[in-house]
């Protein structure tokens, strides 16, 4: 089978060949995320079918933000294919900084790509980056753990019964926190986390005239809350601790809960990874008491053309490659189905080797009820769950979340750190004309 499909998306590949031969080396912008890593374990496939060489240039999530940003608004053609997400995309779609990913294959089948994916990843329908991986967010824990404390993790738990069980699984004495959960500053780190943690206690960013909404008491329970149950049972520093720090943490045995992005599932329940693969439960992002609104997040990690490249064919090549049906078979061959990379093709989720993966309807219930369109109890006029998107948001949420990591450190209050927040971002906001 692996022969086949290596014949298969090299038979795929030489419809493009030639507009393709000219481009010795692609270089590509990435994120250092477990999926990513081993993509580039497998790139050699894709140069010994199509003589294209591909060099990575693989960054921290924080720092690979501020590197394809700076580059692609000062039209500074470093890379020819960048990894970003949901928010970027559609922004610069719009303003004509990518390269449509349109005269994609039939074999590539596009209309197989999650319409959650699909949609955030497009602009007046146009597809404009195409998703290696699609993730929502919700609970990791531990099943061992949790039997000890004498709790049984509920489908669909609250805070208050998260809380309840931080502090009951926490075991001090053995290095055991009962909660990690991101501090990290930045935008899309601990930014994200607390954005949506604060959407399922009633917060919002922007009421429906874009007046920030941070001395609103909604975002003061949040906050509150988050960082009394991070003290009680949370990990020492955890205010620079990101996505691949909590991942380390818990493969280690040292979290007794993880929420998360829905792609950790795969690394935390992977023996050769994780020393507690076998004790690992999953269930729906918690809401708080009374509020109707989950803390789950939408997005993809997904590859882009910049325009302006000299090599837009055969990054399109690449892109169609590393995002195809193949390339997920070609995983699962290689390292089982628990392995490939989730989240953004309808097939996936009917495969039934793949139904089979613990995690896999979880992370497809969580994927489906995130809706961007409807991110806040309380109307607003932006669309996103973990961001606002427009142009703004980026840079005032890098220093918002920036302010929240000074609380977590204990560098300043609740309330001083909300106070910062209101004033900067209302600022920000007028002065862009909101």
């Amino acid at each position: 089978m692996y022969l086949r499909n290596a014949l298969r998306a090299a038979t795929a590949m030489t419809l493009v060949a030639t507009a393709a031969a000219h481009a010795d080396t692609l270089t590509i912008a990435t994120v250092n995320n477990g999926d990513m890593i081993r993509m580039q374990g497998y790139t050699d496939n894709f140069s010994e079918a199509t003589g294209i060489d591909v060099e990575w240039v693989t960054l921290e999530e924080n720092v690979l933000r501020q590197r394809v940003t700076t580059d692609i608004t000062t039209k500074g053609g470093q890379f020819d294919i960048m990894t970003i997400g949901m928010y970027e995309t559609p922004i610069w779609g719009a303003n004509g900084w990518l390269v449509p990913l349109d005269g994609l294959s039939a074999e590539y089948d596009v209309d197989d790509i999650l319409p959650a994916m699909r949609g955030g990843l497009s602009n007046d329908g146009t597809l404009y980056a195409a998703p290696f991986y699609g993730e929502s967010s919700m609970v990791m824990y531990r099943t061992d753990l949790m039997e000890k404390a004498g709790l049984e993790m509920p489908e669909a738990p609250t805070w208050q019964f998260i809380r309840e069980a931080a502090t009951a699984m926490t075991d001090r004495d053995n290095d055991i926190n009962g909660i990690c959960l991101r501090g990290k500053a930045g935008w899309g780190e601990g930014g994200a986390f607390i954005t949506v943690t604060a959407n399922s206690f009633g917060a919002r960013w922007f009421d429906e005239d874009w007046k920030p909404q941070f001395d609103q008491p909604e975002w003061n329970e949040a906050l509150t809350f988050f960082v009394g149950m991070m003290n009680e049972s949370g990990p020492a520093g955890y205010a620079t601790n990101g996505f691949n720090e909590n991942l380390s943490l818990f493969q280690q045995g040292k979290c007794g809960m993880w929420i998360d992005a829905t792609v950790a599932a795969s690394f935390v329940t992977n023996p050769d990874d994780s020393t507690v693969a076998d004790k690992v439960g999953f269930a729906l992002a918690p809401n708080s008491e009374g509020v109707d609104k989950r803390s789950n997040w939408l997005w993809a990690w997904a590859l882009a053309i910049p325009a302006g490249t000299e090599q837009a064919d055969a990054a399109k090549q690449f892109i169609e490659w590393a995002t195809s049906k193949d390339y997920i078979e070609l995983v699962a061959e290689n390292e089982g189905w628990a392995n490939v990379p989730p989240g953004a093709r309808t097939s996936l989720y009917e495969n039934p080797n793949y139904q089979e993966v613990p995690f896999a309807k979880k992370t497809l219930e969580s994927i489906l009820s995130a809706d961007p369109n409807n991110p806040t109890v309380k109307p607003v006029p932006y669309v996103g769950i973990q961001f606002a998107a427009i142009p703004e948001f980026a840079g005032i949420a890098t220093q918002v979340s920036q302010e929240f990591s000074a609380v977590y450190a204990g560098q300043q209050s609740v309330e001083e750190a909300l106070e910062k927040a209101q004033a900067f971002t209302t600022e920000e906001m007028e002065a862009a004309g909101y």
